[in-house]
């Protein structure tokens, strides 16, 4: 299984509407890629790792696939339309990681 995760680094300027995040970008993305994307799941940043530290990213987005073909498909035909999204809810430049989930 392939796992997409879409990080935003917080910071004093971070802004980030999760409101708006899980309930209209995440379901278009999901609604969009179809049944290619198997499920997805959304996190918001409590802390870091030391009492009383912040976290180092404000939010992460999860997206999972059977195969990295499934994931290169659907954002090669609609990756535009995502990051074009992206404005309407954050001003913090996404880092993305794709993985292969092991266990």
């Amino acid at each position: 299984m392939i796992k997409v995760s879409v990080l935003y680094p917080g910071g004093p300027d971070a802004k980030f509407d999760m409101n708006y995040y899980c309930t209209s970008h995440m379901p278009m993305v999901q609604r969009t890629l179809g049944s290619a994307c198997k499920k997805i799941a959304v996190e918001q940043g409590l802390g870091g790792g030391a009492p009383g530290s912040a976290a180092p990213y404000v939010a992460m987005g999860h997206l999972y696939f059977d195969s990295m073909a499934d994931f290169q498909g659907g954002f090669a035909k609609h990756g535009e339309t995502f990051m074009a999204d992206v404005p309407n809810y954050t001003n913090v430049q996404p880092v993305i990681q794709i993985s292969e989930v092991k266990v």
